[in-house]
């Protein structure tokens, strides 16, 4: 008589439920900015909370306009952003992301750029305004 074997896995996570080939393309693209800058090199970003909440919505917004790959990888622009929100909620869970940034605007225009450059003085973010132009929220 065979008895039924036993696996006590039904409280555990179940990995199964992630639709199929959807990792491929984000583990391409973590395996790209791995040879591109090195491996976890996004641990130690300056500024990471805003940068990776930025860059994920330029993703997400390429995307939604009709661009379905990143022109440098040929990758998903869906999984440039799913790996800048995995980069956000794996700093999170570290706890080494720093408050997002309430910008102190400095003006640091250098001549003959045809721009009024603001920096922060708090962070390393940086705004490019056109002269002519009105500045409008920074």
């Amino acid at each position: 008589m065979n008895e039924q074997g036993k696996k006590l896995d039904s409280d555990k996570p179940r990995f199964s439920l992630i639709p199929q080939g959807t990792l491929q393309p984000v583990v391409r693209v973590l395996e790209f900015g791995a040879k591109k800058y090195s491996e976890n090199n996004w641990r130690n970003v300056e500024n990471a909370r805003t940068r990776y909440f930025d860059a994920a919505h330029r993703h997400i917004d390429a995307y939604w306009h009709g661009e379905k790959k990143d022109l440098e990888t040929g990758e998903s622009h869906l999984a440039h952003a799913i790996c800048c929100l995995m980069f956000l909620l794996a700093l999170e869970s570290d706890k080494k992301l720093p408050e997002i940034c309430n910008h102190v605007w400095q003006e640091a225009t250098a001549a003959g750029d045809g721009h009024r450059t603001f920096l922060c003085s708090k962070c390393p973010a940086k705004k490019a305004v056109p002269f002519g132009e009105k500045m409008g929220v920074l």
